[in-house]
C-alpha cells in the first residue's frame, strides 16, 4: 500500500505529458548503439568509449528503483516522477532524467549528455550488466571461428554468451574488458581475460571484421607503476566461418 500514493501521483503527472504508462518503463534496457558500433568497427574500446558510459539500466517502477551499470561498477537510485518524465536520484545528489521515445529509453545526465537504450530480449533475472554483456558477446564474438594460425590450427572456436570458450588450447572461460581497471591497464588496446580452473591472464586482441588476432600481453610499466599492457607475440589468428 505504501507505493499506491507515489504511483498514483506519478500517473497523474505523466498522464498529460506522455502517452506511455509508468509500467512501460519497467525492465532491463541495454545500450544497443554501443554493441552495433563494436560489431561494425575495429576497436571495441573505441566503440564503448564513444557510446558510453552507461551500458545497461534496470527499472522497477513499483518499488521506485532504478540502477545502471557502466561495465565496471553499478549505481542504485531512487525513481520518482517530475513534471515531464522520471528522475533517478543517487547518493551525493546526482540525478538523471529518463523518458521514453517510442520503444527506446532515453537517459539524460546533469551535463545534458543523452544516451539511448533498447529493451533487452534476455530473461529479466540476469544480474545488473549481464544482459548487455550477453548481447555483446553474441553479436561481437558469436558463431564459429577457425584457428588459422597458432596452436590448435584447424580447430573451431566458439565463444558463448555466458563466458565459456571451446576450441582454444587451454582456456575454457573468457571475459571481454569493458571498463574500469582492465581498460586503464590496456593502454587503449582491446583486451580479454582467458582462464582455466580459475587461473588465467589478460591478452590483447584485435578484431577486424571476420579476423580475430590474439596476442600475449606484455607489461611495459615499471614495477612500482600501474601495469600498461601492450601486444606482444601473436598467439592465435582466428577467422570466422
Amino acid at each position: 500500500m505504501r507505493h499506491a500514493l507515489p504511483l498514483a501521483l506519478a500517473a497523474l503527472l505523466l498522464g498529460g505529458c506522455a502517452s506511455h504508462k509508468p509500467e512501460d518503463f519497467n525492465g532491463t534496457w541495454i545500450n544497443q548503439a554501443a554493441i552495433d558500433a563494436a560489431v561494425k568497427g575495429t576497436s571495441l574500446r573505441q566503440a564503448l568509449s564513444e557510446h558510453g558510459p552507461v551500458f545497461e539500466w534496470k527499472i522497477d517502477v513499483k518499488n521506485q528503483q532504478a540502477s545502471f551499470s557502466n561495465g565496471f561498477e553499478a549505481a542504485d537510485g531512487r525513481l520518482s516522477a517530475n513534471e515531464k518524465n522520471w528522475q533517478v536520484s543517487f547518493e551525493g545528489g546526482q540525478a538523471e532524467q529518463l523518458k521514453l521515445d517510442g520503444d527506446e529509453l532515453q537517459a539524460i545526465d546533469p551535463s545534458g549528455h543523452e544516451q539511448t537504450f533498447e529493451r533487452s530480449k534476455a530473461p529479466g533475472n540476469a544480474p545488473l550488466g549481464g544482459s548487455f554483456e550477453k548481447a555483446l558477446y553474441q553479436a561481437y564474438l558469436g558463431g564459429d571461428w577457425k584457428i588459422v594460425e597458432g596452436q590448435g590450427k584447424g580447430a573451431v572456436v566458439r565463444f558463448s554468451d555466458t563466458g565459456n570458450v571451446t576450441g582454444l588450447p587451454g582456456p575454457d572461460r573468457f571475459a571481454l574488458c569493458l571498463a574500469g581497471d582492465c581498460a586503464t591497464m590496456g593502454d587503449g588496446n582491446d583486451s580479454l581475460w582467458l582462464e582455466r580452473n580459475q587461473r588465467g591472464a589478460p591478452w590483447i586482441f584485435k578484431r577486424d571484421g571476420d579476423t580475430l588476432e590474439i596476442f600475449q600481453a606484455v607489461n611495459r610499466a615499471q614495477p612500482d607503476e600501474m601495469p600498461q599492457l601492450a601486444a606482444g607475440a601473436r598467439q592465435w589468428v582466428l577467422e570466422k566461418d
